[in-house]
């Protein structure tokens, strides 16, 4: 059933939680998706959130969990007891879930949650998880999977694997290990079926590309998107397997890195949205607002300091917020490629000097057609001579300037091992504003003097 959340749907919701009508309540949720309910109580207040979810069949309740924001499920889980959590939540789920909602729990309760588990291996496969950081292949993997050992028959495997599918899920692939655990391939069920059952599995296994446990989980995902993965086996340092991360999981990895890249393009620090509170959204957002203003002052300097200027010749003031325009522009433009490319890792082999004179050749021609543009404007409207030549120039050399900067920085901030995502946006705008201004008022002042 394809299901659209609207106001008046979330009005009638709302209605029938003040009236405790819980037959209508129960109506209105039974057929959705968790995805859809979590998103319905994501348009709840903290009270009617926890009314609704009381009333959920425990079978759901803990994929509804998964599918809420980490603050919405923050505040739906902290007045349920431990006993509830660990039952009715953590033991349906996945243990990458598991361990992924209980770190976020207060320390205290992660304890308490973990020792009222009932089943003592999914509890110490949780704790293992947890010792991960995050944002590593160890902190994304599953310890769910089905795995065979390599001298196995194709008949007894084919045993081992119903034993094993009955506690998973869902999977994509069958792991295949030697006696000590070490991950030796993996066995795709076509060539399962069709080999005969006497077979051993060790001869009809394919190799298989893993990660380890400290990969980055961007890594992990560029992994997966370039060999078109939809499950990839997790390792430890000497090869023994550990788990698995399955495509659902990169999807948020990517989602969340394409979200903190265009915030600090976009000149927020921080991991925030739209729900927080109004100190946490100002704190995020407050660090590039000084640098702006920051370099506002020191672009007003720089005008000041061409004061003179200004005065014999007013009408260059017209046209200052048009190369400031231009060199922020081209600037975002040469670095969000850039960024884009180190993101995905398509820059290829090309050294830094490459891509740089590529992006001169190509502002080189972006900047005289804007110059020339610029020009025939100028003329028609019967500025002088000296400004024409002032702007026009100007433009190219802002262009050209800016394309460098915009370029250069980020691939510069990659090398260190800082976020080339910051390299754009305010802090390269507002240094290409500054820059743009020496630059325009320089220009004209040769100008000028030329034709005096």
């Amino acid at each position: 059933m394809n299901f659209e959340l609207n106001r008046e749907f979330i009005e009638k919701l709302q209605e029938a939680i003040q009236q405790q009508n819980n037959e209508q309540l129960q109506q209105m949720v039974s057929e959705l998706h968790p995805a859809d309910i979590a998103e319905i109580l994501g348009e709840l207040d903290d009270d009617e959130r926890q009314y609704l979810f009381g009333l959920l069949p425990s079978e759901i309740t803990a994929d509804i969990i998964v599918e809420l924001e980490e603050d919405e499920r923050g505040e739906l889980l902290k007045d349920l007891p431990s006993q509830e959590i660990a039952h009715t939540v953590i033991e349906h789920m996945d243990s990458d879930d598991a361990a992924d909602i209980i770190s976020e729990l207060p320390e205290e309760k992660q304890d308490e949650v973990l020792s009222n588990i009932s089943d003592i291996e999914q509890a110490g496969d949780i704790v293992d998880l947890l010792n991960y950081a995050p944002d590593t292949a160890g902190g994304l993997m599953a310890t769910e999977l089905v795995s065979v050992n390599e001298d196995l028959t194709v008949r007894n495997c084919i045993e081992e694997i119903r034993k094993q599918a009955s506690e998973v899920d869902e999977f994509f692939y069958v792991f295949v290990t030697d006696a000590q655990d070490i991950l030796k391939g993996v066995l795709h069920l076509k060539k399962l079926l069709l080999a005969d059952d006497n077979e051993l599995i060790k001869n009809i296994i394919e190799d298989v590309r893993s990660v380890k446990t400290d990969d980055d989980s961007e890594e992990v995902a560029n992994i997966m998107r370039k060999y078109d993965l939809v499950s990839v086996p997790v390792v430890d340092s000497i090869g023994r397997l550990k788990g698995r991360i399955t495509i659902d999981d990169v999807v948020d990895v990517i989602k969340d890195e394409a979200e903190e890249d265009y915030q600090l393009m976009s000149g927020i620090t921080g991991d925030i949205d739209s729900n927080d509170s109004v100190f946490k959204l100002t704190r995020a957002r407050i660090p590039w607002l000084l640098i702006g203003l920051a370099g506002g002052i020191l672009g007003s300097l720089v005008i000041g300091g061409f004061d003179s200027q200004l005065i014999q010749h007013p009408e260059m003031a017209f046209f200052i917020p048009l190369i400031a325009a231009m060199g922020g522009n081209v600037a975002i433009q040469s670095s969000s490629i850039i960024v884009q490319g180190l993101a995905n890792n398509s820059l290829g082999f090309d050294s830094a000097g490459r891509k740089l004179v590529k992006e001169i050749l190509v502002a080189l021609v972006n900047g005289s057609v804007v110059a020339l543009l610029a020009l025939i404007y100028n003329i028609v409207m019967g500025q002088s001579f000296a400004l024409c030549l002032t702007v026009s120039i100007s433009l190219i050399s802002v262009v050209l300037f800016a394309a460098i900067v915009g370029t250069s920085l980020p691939l510069a901030f990659n090398r260190i091992k800082i976020d080339p995502a910051v390299a754009t946006g305010p802090f390269i705008t507002t240094t290409n504003d500054i820059m743009g201004m020496v630059i325009y008022f320089f220009v004209s002042y040769q100008c000028y003097s030329w034709f005096q």
